[in-house]
């Protein structure tokens, strides 16, 4: 009898504890359900069938769960009562249109608040297959050296990434302009590449991993360089010296600042050239030998304008050098996205605010003309690189290129 009292004491006991947990947790609770959906990213992209694993946990007992695609019901407040639910989702993306779409999920709990998740994820259909094609389908690329190979092709949508292989590198692709689904590649041609054919493949992958391979052909034509003797007075070299920094440092700043250009386009159509020019003192790519640094090639052009005039930016971009170095004297980079630099050097003076980091349009001064560094006289050494290969800027200022 003692026992069976006991017992009875014990049960009634839990049974009390247990009705008051419960109460606790059904006034008390006031954290929401959690809601998690594997294999479906938000802003993913998806082609063919596929399901996912929807889980939803809940501190006090999950009353119902509705499902909505593009606010259209799937599942309409579909009963729980636990704690705990898991349901595998199949999401039939041949039988929904291409395009973006959303879910909606919404779970509620069973407690006195009622407590309330939402959780919405976006997602793209893509079932299209992937086409591309040159835009000019008959093509016959050439480029001369020391020159930058345009080249155009057009996918029929979207797509993650392209990029060419070309000469043992690989540059990316970008759209011509936003939202466009024409693409474009610069390639740069060294001064110094020996004039031949050369094969290229542009790889171009969808937002799917759908996978499709541009195959062409283009000649490096040889151009006639001309040559010449620059000499710079000693006195000068050293004094130089003593006021920049090594060009050795330039080098290092400009592999940065090429590794870390913007991987989008930040111009729109041709280049400006940077000064109002009275004449062309060293053409690109010109064979120059001087006492100094002896027998190279000057991939670069040299601008002749009045002294300490105005000097701007040829296009829109971000200043990313501002320093004076013992070869280019005042000097001044500016990235204008997808590994183009261009650089100016020998300034006489900075345009007054520009810093590294400076958004910048244009048109937009960033110096006077000088002769700083080792300079025989007035004149704008007007460099370009793409991804720190030296090309002629005034290529880019042509409205055919």
């Amino acid at each position: 009898m003692f026992f069976n009292s006991r017992f009875i004491y014990i049960a009634l006991f839990a049974i009390t504890s247990f009705i008051g947990y419960r109460a606790y947790l059904y006034f008390g609770t006031t954290t929401p359900p959690t809601i998690k959906i594997s294999d479906l990213v938000d802003g993913g992209y998806y082609a063919g069938d596929k399901e996912c694993l929807l889980t939803i946990h809940s501190d006090y007992s999950i009353k119902n769960v509705s499902l909505w695609v593009d606010d259209k019901p799937l599942v309409d407040r579909f009963k729980v009562n636990s704690s705990h639910f898991e349901r595998v989702i199949p999401v039939f993306s041949k039988v929904i249109a291409n395009g973006k779409h959303v879910l909606k999920i919404k779970a509620e709990d069973g407690s006195y608040r009622k407590n309330t998740t939402i959780k919405e994820i976006s997602f793209t259909i893509d079932n299209t297959p992937l086409q591309a094609a040159f835009v000019k389908a008959d093509a016959d690329f050439k480029v001369f050296q020391g020159r930058t190979l345009h080249v155009q092709f057009q996918v029929n949508k979207p797509i993650k990434t392209a990029s060419i292989k070309v000469l043992s590198h690989n540059f990316p692709c970008v759209p011509e302009m936003a939202k466009s689904h024409i693409y474009e590649c610069f390639v740069p041609i060294n001064s110094e590449e020996v004039p031949s054919e050369y094969l290229f493949a542009i790889e171009i992958e969808d937002w799917v991993g759908n996978t499709i391979t541009l195959d062409n052909k283009f000649h490096v034509v040889m151009y006639p360089f001309k040559k010449q003797q620059l000499t710079v007075q000693k006195e000068k070299v050293q004094k130089e010296k003593e006021l920049g920094l090594p060009a050795d440092m330039l080098e290092v700043a400009l592999k940065t600042v090429s590794q870390n250009s913007v991987a989008e386009k930040l111009w729109h159509g041709v280049f400006y050239t940077p000064c109002d020019i009275t004449g062309v003192s060293t053409e690109y790519g010109t064979i120059r030998t001087t006492q100094d640094r002896g027998k190279y090639a000057h991939n670069a052009v040299d601008l002749l304008a009045r002294p300490k005039s105005v000097v701007w930016a040829a296009q829109d971009g971000i200043i990313v050098i501002k320093e004076r170095y013992e070869h280019s004297g005042l000097t001044v980079g500016v990235d204008h996205g997808c590994g183009v630099i261009t650089l100016y050097y020998h300034l006489d003076s900075y345009a007054p605010g520009i810093e590294v980091g400076q958004k910048i349009k244009k048109g937009t001064p960033v110096g006077t003309l000088g002769m700083t560094g080792y300079a025989s006289g007035y004149h704008l050494h007007w460099e370009m690189r793409i991804y720190d290969i030296q090309v002629d800027p005034l290529q880019w200022t042509k409205h055919d290129f």
